[in-house]
């Protein structure tokens, strides 16, 4: 496959041309913006999980309450250390708010929009965190990619991957087609999802790179080829180019 880089020195169009039939593996602004640059008929398909994914999973899948409200919302109400992260994009540092007065949401609330949704959990320790690569409902690949919170790349194993089946075969419909799905050990508890994420915005780590470009095909490729079960999966791509 011929590639392209959008490396920030030059425009969009001037790499990619509209109307023409390509994939994406980047941020999702940009990948936003080269959307809109191939139209809405025949442009990118860009495969994500919802936004309330992770909050509407069972406990058995969590081992931590979690729920999906307005940051507004979360500044009113919440009164004790929270786990805080976007549901999909990178638009402020995920982590634990309240307890530092570094991390505090007074500050956090100077730049994040009162509407913005976020994912609100009780905090909790991963001692392992692992990526899964899912292509049609399968796991396919996979990377160990954290240890304690800090990057530490490594093989997938059996466990994680074990893990990974059983909830895929319980909820694997509520997920796209193409997906990365992470998972962990929470510190005392066992097993649980660490969050869904795009596949075109994840880093494979040690995984099989060859699986990950299937799965990474198919999340993000010409909006013409997106089969029907995943279209209410596609990404809305704002007109002003917010994303």
């Amino acid at each position: 496959m011929a590639t392209r880089v959008l490396d920030g020195s030059r425009p969009a169009d001037s790499v990619v041309r509209p109307g023409e039939a390509v994939h994406w593996h980047g941020g999702p602004r940009l990948a936003d913006q080269v959307a809109r640059l191939l139209g809405s008929g025949l442009g990118l398909g860009l495969l994500e999980p919802s936004d309330g994914w992770l909050a509407g999973l069972p406990w058995e899948f969590t081992r931590r309450r979690i729920t999906l409200e307005p940051f507004s919302a979360v500044y009113r109400e919440v009164f004790r250390p929270v786990f805080l992260k976007p549901p999909s994009d990178k638009s402020f540092p995920p982590g634990v708010y309240g307890d530092d007065p570094d991390r505090g949401l007074s500050d956090l609330a100077r730049t994040v929009p009162p509407h913005t949704p976020v994912l609100v959990s009780d905090p909790v320790t991963f001692t392992a965190e692992y990526r899964l690569f899912v292509l049609d409902g399968r796991v396919v690949t996979g990377s160990r990619y954290a240890v304690y919170g800090r990057l530490d790349p490594g093989p997938l194993t059996p466990e994680a991957q074990r893990f990974g089946e059983e909830l895929l075969a319980a909820v694997g419909d509520t997920l796209p087609s193409g997906v990365v799905v992470d998972v962990g050990t929470v510190q005392g508890t066992g097993w649980a999802v660490v969050e869904a994420n795009m596949a075109w915005f994840a880093q494979c780590y040690a995984a099989d790179p060859d699986p990950v470009l299937d799965v990474v095909l198919r999340a993000a490729g010409p909006r013409e080829r997106v089969a029907e079960r995943d279209r209410s999966f596609l990404r809305v791509t704002s007109p002003t180019g917010s994303g």
